[in-house]
């Protein structure tokens, strides 16, 4: 008997349970927060969708705790590149919850004894706001990816928010489950790059009127302006933040030219230059930016090309119109007529000589993925 129990003592200390866990707040310099967020207290409150977070540690699990307004999906990436299957897809809903990102069976498959975790929103403002208050690991936490060199700023709507890749097909039904930032067109060419990227989209959303409606309200060229989507009283500060995108691609028109309507020439190109001069002020007059068109309505492109040729601003750039065979409409698409991921490559193929050109990036010997 006493031995058993001298045997279960040794079991009880050895546990991982009984390990002294490190906890950290979310702004812990060692982690690298990327996307537009309201700090407070030691946390990220955000809610625009591709929003992620690099966490290294040497430990053996890793888990988070925060709070959801609403119900949220984020992929996890352990120790692998983030246009790889996940590692875990996890549902985030309640306050004050923790979740495992990272679990024993996850560390025990790899050969490394530092890892770094990649965890990122892919699901768009309409899922609710997530607070990140905290990480922990029962190990010690590293210091995380700084910053990368290149980065890049998206301006979009469903497309670059992801609106239905993961469905099956364009017959089924669009799911929160299926909205997945993180195979995007924007993804894919911050990939390309290797670069890091802030997304600022709104599915729906216009640069004048949204889908279906002439009520120019919570159009894009407003929502810009916000650290959260759609609350005017969290105003951006780009000068605050650290980060500085060498170019900004402004992915709009295609709502603004739904259910039959179509903008004047007038209202559009006064929106789109506002718009564009937000983006100047937070990153200077010669902040290079590429406005991309889609294949909504062939007056679509007439209406950005004009505007980027006459507007008077320096360094903008235009990409012309995307015939009906840029992407078909079967094996290409997902939920509710969107791109799904092959789709999206296909936008990423066009999008990428333009961004190598003006930044003077090049082309890189890599795989679009």
């Amino acid at each position: 008997m006493k031995k058993s129990f001298l045997l279960l003592l040794s079991l009880i200390a050895l546990s991982p349970l009984c390990l002294k866990a490190e906890t950290v707040p979310a702004t812990d310099a060692r982690i690298t927060f990327v996307g537009r967020s309201v700090v407070e207290d030691g946390s990220y409150r955000f809610d625009f969708p591709s929003t992620y977070f690099r966490v290294a540690f040497s430990g053996k699990t890793l888990s988070v705790r925060l709070t959801d307004t609403k119900r949220n999906f984020y992929a996890v990436w352990l120790d692998a590149p983030t246009s790889d299957e996940p590692t875990h897809i996890i549902e985030v809903k309640g306050n004050d919850t923790i979740i495992d990102l990272i679990t024993l069976a996850d560390t025990k498959k790899s050969s490394l004894k530092e890892h770094q975790v990649v965890f990122q929103r892919r699901t768009e403002a309409n899922c609710g706001t997530t607070t990140v208050k905290e990480f922990i690991t029962d190990g010690k936490f590293l210091q995380a990816e700084p910053l990368k060199a290149r980065q890049i700023e998206f301006i979009g709507d469903s497309y670059t928010c992801g609106y239905g890749i993961d469905a099956p097909s364009r017959r089924d039904p669009f799911k929160d489950e299926t909205e997945n930032a993180s195979r995007t067109y924007a993804s894919i060419v911050a990939r390309y790059f290797n670069a890091d990227y802030f997304t600022i989209a709104h599915s729906g959303r216009g640069i004048t009127r949204n889908a279906g409606s002439n009520i120019p309200w919570e159009v894009m060229t407003d929502i810009y302006q916000y650290t959260l989507d759609r609350d005017s009283t969290t105003r951006w500060n780009a000068a605050a933040c650290a980060f500085r995108p060498a170019m900004t691609v402004i992915y709009l028109g295609a709502n603004d030219f739904s259910s039959s309507m179509a903008p004047s020439y007038t209202k559009f190109y006064k929106d789109y230059v506002r718009l564009m001069g937000y983006v100047k002020a937070n990153y200077g007059e010669d902040h290079p930016i590429l406005c991309v068109s889609t294949k909504a309505h062939d007056y679509l492109f007439t209406y950005v090309k004009q505007v980027a040729k006459t507007c008077g601003l320096k360094n903008i750039e235009y990409l012309g119109y995307f015939p009906a065979q840029h992407h078909n409409t079967d094996e290409d698409l997902g939920a509710g007529w969107h791109p799904n991921y092959k789709g999206q490559q296909k936008l990423a193929f066009s999008i990428i000589p333009y961004i190598a050109t003006i930044t003077g990036w090049g082309i890189q010997d890599v795989p679009v993925k």
